[in-house]
């Protein structure tokens, strides 16, 4: 059995404003923006590097799903963005006006920092040791 996480869908208030955040700020790429009608569209973007989970947005149309825009973590950390340089793309990110909540830190299981995206949900961005 061959198996992966393909994607993860992320609720956006827009479909252009996430993209222009995802790709401007943090340096992801479009991966897919299909028209699916009725205003629908099939976005996925992904971070560079070798192929991985993308992150499927969808733009918030009931009451409920605009309610979880930023909110899909519950106010935790629920999205990982995985570095091989931490110390490469943290001042890259702060200049590209990326919000880091603290100051980078060291744990055992790397170099990490939390921020948040445009709707505030909340990322580590993390450099795992070994």
């Amino acid at each position: 059995m061959n198996q992966r996480l393909a994607h993860v869908t992320l609720l956006v208030r827009d479909y252009d404003e996430a993209i222009a955040f995802y790709i401007k700020v943090l340096g992801f790429s479009l991966a897919s923006d299909l028209d699916l009608g009725e205003g629908k569209r099939w976005v996925v973007v992904a971070p560079p590097g070798p192929a991985g989970c993308g992150l499927l947005l969808a733009e918030a149309q009931t009451d409920e799903e605009k309610h979880g825009v930023g909110q899909q973590g519950a106010g935790r950390v629920w999205l990982f963005l995985h570095t091989d340089d931490f110390w490469r793309d943290y001042p890259v990110l702060r200049a590209r006006g990326l919000r880091f909540l603290e100051t980078p830190r060291r744990e055992v299981y790397g170099h990490v920092a939390v921020f948040e995206d445009l709707y505030g949900n909340k990322w580590d961005l993390l450099e795992p040791l070994g």
